[in-house]
């Protein structure tokens, strides 16, 4: 199973390439409503775990001087790979000038060692969806004990020490946590964290459980709610410069896996040859066209069909 996926062009963090920390399966403390992964029990641990070596060797043979960014990432969230120490010291000798950055839901940051690790990357994205229990557990269906207070705590505590790149991300739901509310209690909260930006953002792939997302005119109205003082920003679908390389099957389909492309994903990705293979692997209903809101997204058949609410 591949550990690294992409580049890809990301619409925050430039030509990015990814490290996939739980290839083979979910293995995530949180079950969001809106994750683009199917969903699946809730963890506090990873079961299934890729060595450091495995990870590093697939790494050298990706990595070149024109990727801004490696992204840890993972099926799940990240911080729970257990070897994440060990991988951040033997990147960091490889890496160069590119820029390590890591994805996490923030919840970790509770624990003393995970905190002290994500102090030695060159940026950190931490999501903060609610600040209030409710909201919180509503949205993000956390694992149990993960108390949203003492996380708040962190992020704040965390921000205050980091030297590095921090960003703040919000993914906003309709009905759940865009009331005035709950804007307000994360302004609160967000004034007192020391970060380099805060992305609003909302569902823009196809979400495991059946919710919406808000427009761009309500998400922009949301962002006047913010104090003028913090430094938000409304995400966009604002793409890199092109980057069309060419990849086999097994690499369209790795990659669709882990992020549902759309076409003007696509043709910045991909050379024509590889666009041709795409045709191929959906006339054999390999992957699908799935509409969410006014975009078509690539998808893999097998990950189709999402659970809903029960």
């Amino acid at each position: 199973m591949k550990t690294i996926f992409g580049p890809i062009n990301s619409r925050r963090f430039g030509s990015s390439l990814g490290v996939d920390l739980s290839p083979a399966l979910k293995q995530c403390n949180f079950d969001c409503l809106y994750c683009e992964l199917a969903p699946s029990a809730t963890t506090d641990k990873q079961i299934e775990v890729v060595e450091v070596s495995t990870i590093i060797d697939e790494l050298k043979t990706h990595l070149h001087d024109k990727i801004d960014v490696i992204t840890l990432t993972a099926n799940g969230e990240p911080t729970l790979y257990p070897h994440l120490d060990k991988l951040i010291e033997e990147i960091d000798k490889i890496k160069n000038s590119t820029q390590t950055l890591i994805l996490t839901n923030s919840a970790t940051l509770v624990d003393d060692r995970i905190f002290s690790l994500l102090l030695k990357l060159d940026q950190v994205k931490l999501s903060l969806d609610a600040v209030s229990d409710n909201v919180f557990k509503r949205i993000d269906r956390p694992h149990k004990n993960i108390d949203i207070a003492k996380i708040v705590q962190k992020v704040e505590e965390f921000s205050h020490v980091y030297r590095g790149k921090l960003f703040i991300e919000i993914l906003f739901v309709h009905g759940l946590n865009d009331t005035k509310e709950e804007i307000y209690k994360l302004n609160e909260v967000l004034l007192k964290i020391n970060a380099t930006r805060i992305d609003l953002g909302t569902i823009d792939r196809p979400p495991a459980y059946p919710v919406e997302g808000l427009s761009y005119k309500e998400l922009y109205e949301v962002s006047l709610l913010f104090d003028s003082s913090l430094p938000v920003h409304v995400a966009s679908r604002i793409h890199a410069e092109p980057n069309n390389a060419t990849y086999d099957d097994e690499e369209i389909l790795n990659t669709l896996d882990k992020r549902p492309l759309t076409m003007e994903d696509i043709d910045l990705l991909f050379d024509e040859e590889s666009k041709i293979r795409l045709k191929n692997l959906m006339s054999k209903k390999i992957v699908v066209i799935k509409k969410i809101g006014n975009l078509e997204f690539f998808i893999l058949h097998e990950n189709e069909k999402r659970k809903r609410i029960k």
